[in-house]
């Protein structure tokens, strides 16, 4: 009897004391605050190929075959894959890849917005891809002169896509991306 009196007495005891505890507040939610430094712009002729464009100082561009290159940003985990290819009356088939390279997105993409570009000066024209949601690229872009050039670019994360941990990236990379192709001059020379 004693026992069960002491038992009684010590759950009296912890049930008091659990219950004197402070009532549980939410904590406030948090953002997470990303910064990115401001892009410094850098006129690159990249090596062999004929076109020119204004690349981030920040990223660095590495040669993966005859103008193809790997613009990459490393802070990021991120790269932006750009293709050159002489049109050589196959105009029809380089566009074609490229917007099939693209739309194939949208199985996993909410959205895919396509935004002209024109730069009559330059003889430059192309297409703008932003692509929404958990798709493997977020944005993609050709540009071409319809006679000789045509280039292609797609960012891609090494990651799994998850929009919304990659959005603040993406954002950052579209604008990269838009200068690259806004940038874009021929250079009139013969393919190496």
């Amino acid at each position: 009897m004693k026992v069960i009196k002491v038992f009684f007495i010590f759950l009296l005891v912890a049930a008091v004391v659990v219950s004197c505890k402070e009532e549980a507040m939410p904590k406030p939610e948090a953002a997470l605050r990303l910064d990115y430094p401001l892009p410094v712009y850098i006129n690159t002729v990249l090596g062999g190929c004929p076109f020119s464009m204004e690349i981030n100082k920040a990223a660095v561009a590495d040669q993966k075959g005859n103008c193809a290159y790997n613009v990459n940003y490393s802070s990021m985990n991120a790269t932006v894959f750009l293709t050159y290819k002489e049109v050589d009356g196959n105009i029809d088939s380089l566009l074609m890849d490229a917007q099939k390279l693209t739309y194939e997105h949208a199985v996993k993409a909410d959205g895919i917005i396509d935004q002209p570009f024109i730069n009559d000066d330059e003889n430059v024209y192309g297409m703008f891809y932003r692509i929404s949601g958990d798709a493997a690229s977020q944005s993609q872009f050709y540009v071409t002169d319809s006679v000789r050039h045509f280039l292609t670019g797609s960012l891609y994360f090494k990651t799994k896509p998850n929009y919304d941990s990659i959005l603040p990236a993406a954002a950052y990379l579209e604008n990269d991306i838009r200068k690259m192709m806004e940038s874009v001059r021929w250079i009139d020379k013969e393919v190496k």
